[in-house]
């Protein structure tokens, strides 16, 4: 296994540039998540890392190998689609093996790595059926197998869940994680889905307009998101954002949030007057009895141990995540309490979060 360096990436197709300065390192053996909306890049990145794309310019290093400008059959890469074509005709195991017959291995080794492959993906019972008549979830299971029996220095995955249905996706998510944890390959694997790429990834890269807007353990990316778009790609229900009012000096550790002082973490930096947003986390905001701001319950919804109240007022539109042992009716009158050591002043310019002692504290919940 291999670690993968992007230096200075960039991928321009005519007027159209799909990937601008990209820098990022897939540590040695780390699953590794490109998660981002549609268009925003992601799969371009993929394509270039595996060789189907050549980039604009910039450096793509596996191990301590430059491949920037090699061809994909010249990288030791394995890479899986969300489409994953199978050969109708050959069984599971002929499937499976077809990589290791084309690199001319011996037949008793080819025998011994696909019975040891289908053993780690649960499809060992399944070796000599064809694979036109198997369910979707052992046919994609039979695409990793082709892919994994190589032993290559890299995993590159676009989307392979992505025509499961939600139940047997979820099954399959933590399957490949474990799958990962088992043989330790060096994986890259992209998605639109923060849910998967959340409970996946070893680390997380969030991309949006053709750039890496912030990488790193998905514990970091949920808590500290350090932009505008960030908070509000991850996380379900997203960040609450509400505009914040006048300017501040370092050292400050409350904001004016409609009207009233709300508590955040102490600024390193001035905040000018203009545009600022107060972003808290639904889980971080309480509903009680005695507080200066105040809204009205809109909606309930149930979650089987928590309960996500939606909450109109001057603060505008906010969710709240509680438990479900508190009684909350809608058209019920109450007082917001949020968690300030966990909030974040956001700049509404620029979209950046202003520095403050939470993106120094080691926090992890």
């Amino acid at each position: 296994m291999a670690e993968i360096n992007l230096r200075r990436l960039r991928k321009a197709f005519d007027d159209f540039v799909a990937v601008e300065d990209t820098d990022l390192t897939v540590p040695n053996g780390a699953f590794f998540v490109l998660l981002g909306p549609s268009g925003c890049g992601k799969t371009t990145t993929l394509r270039m890392i595996a060789g189907l794309e050549l980039p604009t310019s910039g450096e793509i290093r596996l191990g301590s190998e430059d491949v920037t400008f090699k061809r994909a059959r010249e990288r030791d890469i394995a890479f899986v689609f969300q489409l994953f074509a199978l050969y109708p005709h050959m069984t599971v195991r002929g499937n499976i093996a077809f990589p290791l017959r084309t690199q001319g291995t011996p037949r008793a080794e080819i025998r011994r790595r696909v019975e040891e492959t289908a053993r780690l993906l649960r499809i060992d019972h399944l070796l000599d059926r064809p694979v036109g008549g198997l369910a979707g979830g052992d046919r994609q299971r039979v695409a990793l197998g082709r892919a994994i029996v190589r032993r290559p220095l890299a995993f590159l995955m676009d989307e392979p869940l992505g025509t499961l249905d939600a139940a047997f996706r979820e099954l399959m998510c933590e399957e490949l994680k474990a799958l990962h944890d088992r043989i330790g390959a060096t994986t890259v694997y992209v998605t639109h889905d923060q849910v998967e790429a959340m409970a996946m990834g070893d680390v997380v890269a969030v991309m949006n307009a053709g750039r890496v807007l912030q990488s790193g353990p998905p514990h970091e990316i949920y808590h500290r998101p350090r932009s505008l778009f960030v908070a509000s790609f991850i996380g379900s229900p997203a960040m609450n954002l509400v505009d914040a009012e006048g300017g501040l000096e370092p050292g400050a550790a409350q904001v004016r949030v409609a009207g009233t002082e709300q508590p955040m973490p102490r600024l390193r930096t001035a905040a000018e007057p203009g545009a600022h947003v107060y972003g808290v986390r639904p889980e971080h905001v309480a509903l009680v009895d005695e507080s200066a701001l105040r809204a009205e319950v809109v909606a309930v919804d149930y979650l089987g141990a928590r309960q996500v109240v939606t909450l109109d007022g001057p603060a505008g539109r906010l969710r709240a995540k509680i438990g479900n042992g508190q009684r909350v009716d809608v058209g019920e009158r109450v007082g917001l309490a949020f968690d300030g050591a966990k909030a974040i002043l956001f700049d509404a310019r620029s979209g950046n979060a202003l520095p403050s002692t939470l993106f120094e504290a080691d926090h992890h919940g």
